[in-house]
């Protein structure tokens, strides 16, 4: 094509520049398409020099190809110029269609821009379409337009330079460059698309390589964990029931793998730990609770909840990774056990006597005197309110009546007293007044104290005086009803509280205690005896545990005196 004039072009010229779009289209990898485009100038379109400035993401433009020169090649190629200097140059000189000429008068306020470039020699042109070495030639090559016009975006810029016949290209040669360049700009797209594409599946199979790789380790790491999985099912009707288990969560309920799956976790928790799971958030979810085993006997367990995806938008899993801490649970239960009884008789101490007492009592007297809304009704003749304290305008429901209980105790409605707020709710202890039994029932304290106790010590040692100590214990323990407490007070005091008594049942309950102390002990062979002295104090709300320790104390110091010394070891 260097050589014929237009419009006359050999047959062979075509030929060739078809060869060289096919070898462009046909390229491996986009490396070599990109080269492809810049010999294909070369050699098919009868230009000694051509570069590929290929766009970037950034924007910018960098050498990615380049033909004709080896030296140039080396210099160059890998630079970027900035794309503020291409558009720059793209607006420049003359328009040829699409391309962009720009003669040496013009392109000489370029020379230090930021473009990679290089700079030939020769002789100044003779005649005015003669190719000037500082001439310029650009095809731009953009992504095909929706008409399949050179409309879309710009994908890189062809750089040509020194045309073999030493003529600027005419019309012929034009229209091969910009159809080339528009060839070119196919060419690169599709290239960059295999690369895509080739990238994605590379990355596709790694993906799914390693997803693979995971699911046989997490499937090795499910079935062979020391300590029990569950994988459950998320939402739905049939939230938490068990799809998989592993063979240590088996193992540790008793039940077979196939049995598990007929069962959700609330099957299989403790009655009384069925709030604890509900309360179990499914996301990083904690929680300590008891499981059935297959023989009905129940083990502590640690729960930790996560949600797992089965793919990008499928199903939600519950995975619940289930931990045995039976061992555990029964060291701190024992040494819950031991901070709270007696090492010796195993009875409460005193720390959990006054616990259980103080658990019955707020500060709230027993009896308050009367406010006007009591003195209304008590003028009126509602004796039923005539104890009750003021509790202001908000006392009344919609009714006119007042919203107490039979206690008088109000519902939810602020009395005008603040310090009583905190107990509206609380059910009040309350103790029989007077010394005749008037058919209250309270909760009584009864104060023991073991006469004679001191001297089995002395005569015997102290490995006798426990012996004795345990043998009472027990026998009080069998005299009270099922949630009364029997506690060790220290030496050889016990409390009792016995909660719904009146006065004559107290009383009668002490009897029973005394008599049940009164026989003799067998220690180390020998009978031994002690007596007991019983004080009945009552405990309500207003008072503290210490306070009713200490009235119960007391009455027991007075019975006590009030018995002859000789007969007290005896009853």
């Amino acid at each position: 094509m260097e050589t014929e004039s237009e419009p006359y072009v050999r047959l062979a010229t075509l030929r060739q520049l078809h060869q060289v779009m096919a070898d462009m289209n046909t390229a491996r990898s986009l490396a070599d398409t990109l080269q492809t485009v810049a010999d294909g100038v070369v050699t098919g379109l009868g230009y000694e020099l051509a570069c590929v400035n290929l766009v970037r993401p950034d924007g910018d433009l960098v050498v990615a190809a380049l033909a004709g020169n080896s030296a140039a090649e080396a210099l160059i190629t890998g630079r970027v110029g900035s794309r503020a200097s291409w558009d720059r140059r793209l607006s420049m000189g003359e328009a040829w269609g699409d391309l962009r000429f720009i003669p040496h008068t013009e392109g000489w306020v370029l020379d230090e821009d930021d473009v990679p470039q290089w700079y030939t020699d020769g002789p100044a042109p003779r005649f005015e379409d003669e190719w000037h070495p500082s001439d310029r030639l650009f095809a731009p090559m953009y992504t095909p337009g929706i008409s399949g016009g050179s409309t879309g975006e710009l994908i890189g810029v062809l750089s040509v330079d020194r045309p073999r016949n030493g003529r600027r290209p005419g019309a012929w040669g034009r229209e091969a460059l910009q159809m080339y360049a528009f060839q070119a700009a196919i060419a690169i797209s599709n290239a960059r698309l295999r690369a895509n594409m080739q990238r994605a599946l590379v990355r596709l199979e790694r993906e799914q390589q390693a997803l693979r790789a995971s699911e046989e380790s997490f499937r090795q790491a499910f079935e062979y964990a020391p300590s029990g999985m569950a994988i459950a099912e998320m939402g739905g009707d049939q939230h938490g029931r068990i799809l998989r288990t592993n063979d240590a969560l088996c193992r540790l309920l008793g039940r077979p793998a196939s049995a598990m799956r007929r069962y959700s976790f609330s099957d299989l928790v403790h009655p009384e730990d069925i709030g604890t799971l509900l309360r179990t958030s499914a996301e990083g979810g904690r929680a300590e609770l008891r499981l059935g085993r297959r023989d009905g006997t129940y083990v502590w367990v640690h729960l930790r909840n996560s949600v797992v995806a089965d793919a990008a938008d499928g199903p939600r899993f519950l995975l619940t990774h289930v931990e045995d801490i039976e061992e555990r649970k029964r060291r701190e239960l024992q040494l819950a056990h031991r901070a709270s009884h007696d090492a010796l008789t195993g009875l409460p101490n005193s720390a959990e006597l006054r616990s259980r007492l103080s658990a019955r009592l707020c500060q709230r007297p027993q009896s308050l005197p009367p406010g006007a809304v009591a003195s209304l009704d008590a003028a009126y003749g509602h004796g039923q309110y005539a104890e009750l304290p003021d509790a202001g305008q908000g006392a009344f429901e919609g009714n006119g009546h007042p919203a107490y209980d039979g206690n008088g105790h109000g519902f939810d409605f602020r009395s005008s007293s603040e310090a009583y707020d905190a107990f509206d709710h609380h059910v009040h202890t309350i103790a029989p007044e007077g010394e005749t039994d008037d058919g209250t029932k309270g909760l009584a304290v009864l104060f023991c104290d073991l006469d004679g106790f001191k001297s089995i010590n002395d005569r015997f040692g102290h490995n006798a005086g426990d012996a004795v100590l345990i043998e009472v214990a027990r026998r009080l323990t069998s005299g009270v009803r099922d949630g009364d407490t029997v506690a060790r007070l220290g030496g050889d005091e016990f409390v009792v509280l016995a909660d719904g008594l009146g006065r004559a049942d107290a009383q009668d309950l002490a009897v029973r205690l005394r008599n049940a102390i009164i026989p003799p002990i067998r220690v180390d062979g020998r009978a031994v005896r002690v007596g007991a002295s019983f004080g009945i104090g009552w405990a309500h709300c207003g008072m503290t545990a210490d306070e009713v320790l200490k009235s119960a104390d007391e009455r027991m110091y007075v019975e006590k005196r009030s018995r002859p010394k000789q007969h007290r070891r005896a009853g």
